[in-house]
């Protein structure tokens, strides 16, 4: 028999004041109760229950074994009380951290019918476009395009592809023209992600050619909003994930430029920290992201 049963079965001989009413209530026979009964005390080795042919009652350890006793029993049931009532109504703060493009196109809409299904959870959103530490700032999700984490204590699963894509106003077409090759862009006023990997330079690849072209921006962000605004105002052709300016391509604020070659595309990845049971609360938000996308066909959009 384990701790815990033991533990069980003497706090139901001491409030019973029987060994066959004990018995009952922890599921056993009366011979087996008695057998568990006297191994505790052999293992304490001190007497916790004198008994008569008619009377049964504690000793003074006995006592002393008993109060204790409840007060675990009583603290374990009720931190199994805290999680099954954490799994029913799941509570508590959810720390969310991804670009800003990120959480205004894909984590603040999910928002309102998230709250509303699960009212007890509160979001901490943080925008932010550089990797923060997940574990040292106590991240619960983080959403990022790296394909690998370095720290095993991180898993990484993956949510979407999408193309880089480069795409300029109606306007700033109009007036400068649509550059047909690679090579014209040298001519061109580029708006560029400064965050990017070897951001000034970029790798086209259409069937079996590659072209590498040096590119010098005339606005580079750390924010891809900010070059958004920028393309929309006909101040050049940006760079950026397909994501971004999906819904301005969709209404013809934007227009892709070279769209007939392809840039390395971008995965985007849901972080969290690594654990043999992954907090209610981290799963219901990575569920519910992940219903999302699947329901919106994003990928699908975003890599056509």
């Amino acid at each position: 028999m384990d701790q815990f049963k033991e533990l069980q079965l003497f706090v139901e001989v001491a409030e019973t004041g029987s060994i066959s009413r004990a018995a009952e209530a922890v599921e056993l026979s009366i011979s087996a109760a008695s057998r568990h009964l006297i191994s505790l005390e052999a293992r304490l080795g001190v007497q916790l229950v004198r008994r008569t042919t008619r009377n049964l009652y504690l000793t003074e350890a006995g006592t002393d074994f008993h109060r204790r006793c409840k007060s675990i029993l009583s603290d374990l049931g009720e931190a199994e009380a805290v999680v099954k009532e954490a799994v029913v109504r799941p509570s508590g703060v959810l720390r969310v951290t991804a670009s800003l493009s990120f959480c205004m196109l894909h984590i603040a809409p999910m928002l309102p019918e998230f709250t509303a299904r699960y009212p007890d959870i509160s979001v901490e959103l943080i925008a932010a476009n550089r990797y923060c530490d997940i574990i040292e700032n106590g991240i619960d999700v983080a959403i990022r395009t790296k394909v690998l984490e370095p720290d095993s204590n991180i898993t990484i699963r993956r949510l979407a592809s999408t193309r880089r894509i480069l795409a300029a106003s109606p306007g700033y077409i109009e007036a400068n023209g649509s550059p047909r090759f690679p090579a014209e862009l040298a001519r061109h006023r580029l708006l560029n992600y400064q965050l990017a990997d070897n951001p000034r330079e970029l790798c086209f690849h259409r069937g079996g050619e590659s072209v590498i072209v040096k590119v010098k921006p005339l606005v580079e962000s750390n924010d891809g909003q900010i070059l958004r605004v920028a393309a929309l105002d006909n101040m050049g052709i940006l760079v950026q994930p397909k994501y971004i300016v999906y819904d301005d391509l969709k209404a013809g604020r934007l227009v892709p430029v070279l769209d007939d070659w392809e840039l390395p595309r971008l995965t985007m990845n849901i972080a969290f920290q690594t654990r043999s049971h992954l907090p209610v609360k981290v799963r219901l938000f990575i569920d519910a992201l992940v219903e999302r996308f699947q329901q919106n066909d994003f990928e699908r959009h975003w890599t056509a």
